[in-house]
């Protein structure tokens, strides 16, 4: 298995283990493997028994197998093991499938240590890069950036393991409070956060400006666990799987997913399941009022925004107005033509975005590639919200109801189950939720005390020079 950059007309290809390390190709493209492995009926069979017996850490590890060649299986199998246990997550399933209303239902991704679905992958990542690292006898920085939750998750999967410092920059102020408290109150001399003067698309911005500084990648040997990293998507892949097998009885059967997602990252990671043949009808993308996705699949337009003109809103997560994860899709929609990749991506979206509307490939998304979409609104979030509590006895947040809400648009025009994708737990909304019904969420065991613990965070001005700066000096006074 080697893998590709979406940006390389040369196609040369890479090792498993040099692209986790990477991240970011040096051309700026996103690494993708050369050709999806494929799965068959005797596959998911096997599958669905061995989930139903060893559980999904197994399950993991033999998915794993099919994308990574270059470490030895018995080795995946203990870091799947390490990744995914109930001393970390909080259901015995990790991902716990419950029944909602008529054909919609939700995937729980939620009962991980940081009660975020970043967990399912990042928890595997901090295993993989642990185990590498110590293979190669190297160190990493780690430089990330969060609209919410992936900083967290990363901080949580990474904090006290050998040879890895975290840089999570943050958009100031945009993120709840709850969120800001989990980040910001942890005091691991390895984890660095930092409020960069901007929204997530700065501070996105800013990590790619940090990786396309060659010399700075490699001196200062800098990493990403954003879902920019392939990693992390091979990691989501599994979840995909896994419920399609505790929602079927046999192969013959499909299922829709409706999934929120603002990078398009959750959401990419289910067209590469379909791309194996995993048996899914239709990927329902759900987004907020920050609905360039939406507007993509519904007109072939893709306008992105500037930091001005996106929303800041009740589903903070989703803020988001230029999707990393969209450039690996796109790749594949236009049959892996890196040159048209490359200008899309290295080019008209600087200038503002693209259009498809003409071009034959974009009827694809929808009619091959399983495509539909749909948009919510603050109002809608809360009445989504609020019916799902007093009329169904089930308490979502709010980019789960952006999920719920788009599988609901979309149920009557979908003949198979729809998986409603959840994507954190309600205590991390506490203002939305009580907006909706009328009371605080629940606050889980595990985080009592989170909100009153001091405070580690640097301010920072949108500038990447600041950000390098402010790295070299981090790594310095901690060699000392």
């Amino acid at each position: 298995m080697k893998y590709i950059s979406t940006r390389d007309e040369s196609k040369t290809p890479y090792s498993f283990s040099d692209i986790l390390i990477a991240g970011l190709s040096p051309d700026g493209g996103l690494y993708l493997p050369e050709e999806y492995p494929q799965l068959d009926g005797v596959l998911l069979d096997q599958w669905r028994t061995l989930l139903k017996e060893q559980g999904y850490a197994a399950l993991a590890a033999e998915v794993l197998k099919l994308f990574v060649d270059d470490i030895p299986a018995e080795d995946l199998e203990g870091i799947a093991k390490r990744a995914y246990t109930t001393e970390k997550f909080a259901h015995e399933d990790i991902v716990p499938v419950t029944h909602l209303e008529d054909n919609i239902y939700l995937g729980h991704l939620s009962e991980g240590p940081t009660a975020a679905f970043k967990d399912m992958a990042m928890q595997m990542l901090g295993e993989l890069f642990e185990y590498e690292l110590a293979r190669r006898g190297e160190a990493l920085n780690i430089l990330g950036a969060t609209s919410g939750d992936t900083g967290s998750s990363a901080e949580y999967a990474m904090r006290g393991r050998k040879g890895i410092r975290v840089f999570m920059l943050t958009p100031k102020g945009r993120m709840t409070p709850f969120q800001q408290a989990q980040m910001f109150g942890l005091d691991d001399p390895n984890i660095f956060n930092i409020a960069l003067d901007g929204v997530f698309d700065d501070c996105q911005d800013a990590v790619k400006a940090v990786s396309a500084d060659a010399d700075f990648k490699r001196v200062q040997r800098i990493g990403a666990v954003n879902s920019i990293n392939w990693a992390r998507l091979m990691a989501q892949v599994v979840y995909y799987i896994s419920t399609y097998l505790r929602m079927t009885d046999n192969n013959e059967q499909k299922v829709s997913f409706a999934v929120p997602t603002g990078n398009f990252g959750d959401i990419c990671a289910g067209h590469i399941a379909r791309q194996m043949g995993l048996p899914i009808d239709r990927l329902i993308v759900a987004t907020n009022e920050n609905d360039v996705l939406d507007e993509f699949f519904r007109t072939g337009n893709y306008r992105v925004r500037s930091s001005a003109d996106t929303f800041e809103t009740s589903s903070p997560s989703m803020d988001i107005s230029r999707a990393s994860n969209f450039e690996r899709f796109i790749f594949d929609l236009l049959g892996r033509d890196s040159e048209r990749t490359s200008e899309l991506f290295g080019t008209k979206v600087a200038q503002g975005g693209f259009s498809l509307v003409d071009d034959p490939a974009f009827p694809k998304a929808a009619h091959e590639y399983g495509f539909a979409s749909a948009t919510s609104t603050h109002a809608d979030r809360v009445a989504t919200i609020r019916d799902c509590n007093e009329r169904l006895d089930t308490l979502i947040d709010p980019h789960t109801a952006d999920g719920v809400k788009a599988a609901r648009d979309w149920k009557d025009q979908v003949s198979t189950p729809i998986v409603v994708l959840e994507t954190a737990l309600p205590v991390k909304f506490a203002d939305t939720i009580r907006e909706a019904i009328g009371e605080e969420p629940e606050i889980p065991e595990r985080f009592a005390g989170i909100m009153e613990a001091p405070r580690h965070v640097a301010d920072l001005p949108n500038d990447p020079e600041a950000v390098k700066q402010y790295i070299l000096d981090s790594i310095q006074a901690s060699e000392v």
